[in-house]
């Protein structure tokens, strides 16, 4: 298949690029030391098209190709992981499961909300189902025209900003329990509450928050779908995201340690002549092209049947690229010295921030389990514990 990119996708990339430097960049230590949720960063975002590129134009997006949120995903990265964060959620994940499955009335309700600058949250985590998610113990009980919701979720990513909230439950109607489904809950819903803030090593300023429902009615119109497999198939997209997010962090992390290694003076010549680090860059530059690659043609090799990325392909994309970012961005903190560790250059950020993505999102133990079940078949990866 072809990689490259056509001449609109190079201009939006350039586009990203510069807003990213010019906007993004002067706040990101700002934003990750104060814990706060970017809102300006957002405004822009929305300014410029950013939030909602996927959603058809019939509902105020732009009807994009996947590929092209994930190329303002990896340029944002570069300057603010956060912000990129908030990029992904806007385009992938809740909002690709919105445009496959919602009504025509749910996407005129909430996919405009989106385009304006809302990030919509995927409610699925709970104390104790986390991987193991269909385990959870969160029901959604049809009575008349609502659904009696209550449970317990934990680590929601944006969780108290997020006016639109997809909630994964086990979905009960006259009394028998017919899988787990979506229900889109509004911020504000009567019985929804915002539980207690986990504040984490990285990503800072997006929350990662309890959500708590207890007797709270959600019209029967909320319903997205039900079907674990359905919903899951959308979070395929997010997986591709959050890899992309993680490989911006190691390409920002690499640009910065390359023009360091060109200025930086030691034994009387610059240290880039040195054969040890430029074999670190080296190596380095080899694993940002090949997570590139794997996350591009997660991206647009699309699985026929859902429309969303193959689950084999966007695991190994977000597996590999979210590993190869640890490594990258801590090879390039290595490169700066006692500067790299310093809070005063963005490396040691960099580093933390990176540090999520083998755990968000589905574990790398876990995308590996959807590899093998690729390579066997569920069967045979399931009865050695896997899938």
């Amino acid at each position: 298949m072809h990689f490259g990119l056509d001449d609109g996708q190079n201009k939006l990339r350039a586009r990203a690029c510069e807003v990213a430097r010019t906007a993004m960049a002067p706040k990101a230590a700002h934003w990750d030391r104060t814990e706060e949720y970017p809102y300006e960063n957002v405004a822009t975002l929305a300014e410029h098209g950013f939030m909602g590129m996927v959603i058809p134009e019939a509902y105020g997006g732009q009807g994009s190709p996947m590929i092209d949120p994930v190329l303002v995903i990896e340029e944002m990265a570069k300057a603010c992981g956060i912000t990129a964060r908030i990029v992904v959620d806007s385009n992938l994940g809740v909002v690709g499961a919105i445009c496959k499955y919602g009504t025509d009335e749910q996407k005129r309700r909430f996919l405009p909300m989106v385009v304006k600058g809302d990030k919509p949250a995927i409610v699925i985590s709970e104390p104790q189902a986390g991987t193991a998610a269909t385990e959870m113990k969160t029901t959604a009980v049809l009575d008349g025209g609502h659904y009696i919701l209550n449970g317990h979720k934990k680590w929601i990513t944006g969780a108290g900003v997020s006016h639109v909230n997809l909630v994964f439950a086990k979905i009960i109607r006259n009394g028998r329990e017919e899988g787990i489904g979506g229900l889109i809950v509004e911020k504000g819903t009567a019985g929804f509450r915002i539980g207690d803030r986990a504040y984490m090593m990285g990503l800072r300023g997006i929350p990662e928050s309890e959500e708590i429902f207890e007797n709270c009615r959600v019209p029967k119109e909320n319903l997205l779908t039900i079907g674990f497999g359905r919903l899951m198939s959308a979070y395929n997209a997010q997986r591709v995201g959050a890899g992309t997010v993680a490989l911006g962090l190691a390409q920002g992390a690499f640009d910065l340690a390359v023009e360091y290694a060109k200025e930086r003076q030691q034994f009387g010549r610059p240290i880039a002549e040195f054969q040890g680090l430029q074999w670190i860059l080296a190596d380095a530059k080899i694993r940002l092209e090949a997570a590139r690659l794997l996350l591009h043609r997660a991206a647009v090799q699309l699985d026929p049947g859902t429309g969303f990325p193959d689950p084999h392909y966007a695991a190994m994309a977000k597996t590999y690229a979210a590993e190869i970012a640890i490594q990258v961005t801590n090879d390039a903190l290595q490169i700066f010295g006692a500067a790299g560790y310093s809070r005063a250059l963005p490396l040691e950020r960099m580093a933390r921030d990176a540090r999520m993505f083998t755990i968000g999102g589905g574990t790398t133990q876990a995308q590996r389990n959807v590899i093998a079940a690729g390579i066997f078949g569920r069967k045979f990866s399931q009865r050695r514990g896997g899938g």
